[in-house]
This record gives structure tokens, sequence and C-alpha cells, in this order.
């Protein structure tokens, strides 16, 4: 039912920035809750931030929390990942995931409904 694609990612030095953008198809996206998801090579995937349907709640990992902002415009259906300033262990493959159910638990993969295929980011020292 929903289809995303990420876009944004690429490379950049330590201590600068970068905006992921999540583009959502269809009428419904602001019906669902989205997540940042990201792994880096050879470690599994890892939530990463959270955002509800009306933009007014959001949730970080603490090693993120105070440099990454995530956000949404609804009327653009399309979900934001701000990252300043990024450091070499931010590398990694970026998925947005968005979700139906409303689970008490949504740090989890099996929490999301919908995912797109991912956007690489790469931060050198």
């Amino acid at each position: 039912q929903v289809q995303l694609v990420e876009s944004g990612g690429g490379l950049v030095q330590a201590g600068g920035s970068l905006r992921l953008s999540c583009a959502a198809s269809g009428r419904t996206f602001s019906s669902y809750g989205m997540g940042w998801f990201r792994q880096a090579p050879g470690k599994e995937r890892e939530f990463v931030a959270f955002i509800n349907v009306s933009g007014g709640w959001t949730y970080y990992i603490d090693s993120v929390k105070g440099r990454f902002t995530i956000s949404r415009d609804n009327a653009k259906n399309t979900v934001y990942l701000q990252m300043n300033p990024l450091k070499p262990e931010d590398t990694a493959v970026y998925y947005c995931a968005a979700r139906s159910k409303t689970t008490v638990v949504f740090t989890v993969q099996s929490a999301y409904d919908y995912w797109g295929p991912g956007t690489q980011v790469t931060v050198s020292s």
C-alpha cells in the first residue's frame, strides 16, 4: 500500500551535515508513524529515531540525541532526518520505515509495515 524511497545520502567529512529525505506514495501518509533505522557494515540494523503521525512527538537513541532531528511534512508526504554534526561512526545505510499499528514498542523492525530500499551515508575522519 505504501512505497518509500530515501534520498540525500552521500560522502561527508566528520563535523559536517546531511539531511535525508524519505518520500512516501499515496494519500494516507499522515496515518503512519515513521522511523529511521541504520545498518553499518558487519552490524545489525538498529533503530535511530521515530516521529508520530502528527509530528508532535519524537524519540531518539542516546548516541544521536542532540545531533539528529527527525521531522515530517505531511503535505509533501515526506519525513526527514537532519544529521549535524556527523561522526565517522554514523556511517551506514539509512532506512526509513512506516507503521500503521500503534504497539507500545516502536524501536524494533517488526513494529513497522513498510520499508524503503535505503540510502548510503559515509562519514570520513
